[in-house]
């Protein structure tokens, strides 16, 4: 993980988006030494919110705790996939 000061990122910003948006480096805006933020790229997000949403599946499908779940032919229809 790469590390850069606030105070010195406002001059490169642009350049520190570039690098996260296409590749999945993560940038630590630190101040005093100490991260207090960091730039990642939305497709990692996303990743780790799938991944998040898979791992809460089947922790509850593992405790029986699933409710009721939606017919594939109603999904399909309620995305405009069916006549």
């Amino acid at each position: 993980m790469t590390r850069i000061e606030i105070s010195a990122a406002g001059s490169c910003l642009e350049e520190l988006v570039r690098r996260v948006t296409g590749s999945c480096e993560t940038i630590a805006l630190t101040e005093h030494g100490r991260v207090a933020a960091l730039l990642v790229s939305p497709r990692l997000v996303e990743d780790l919110e799938d991944s998040l949403a898979v791992a809460d599946y089947q922790r509850r499908k593992a405790e029986g705790t699933l409710g009721p779940g939606i017919p594939h032919e109603e999904v399909r229809r309620m995305l405009g996939l069916l006549p």
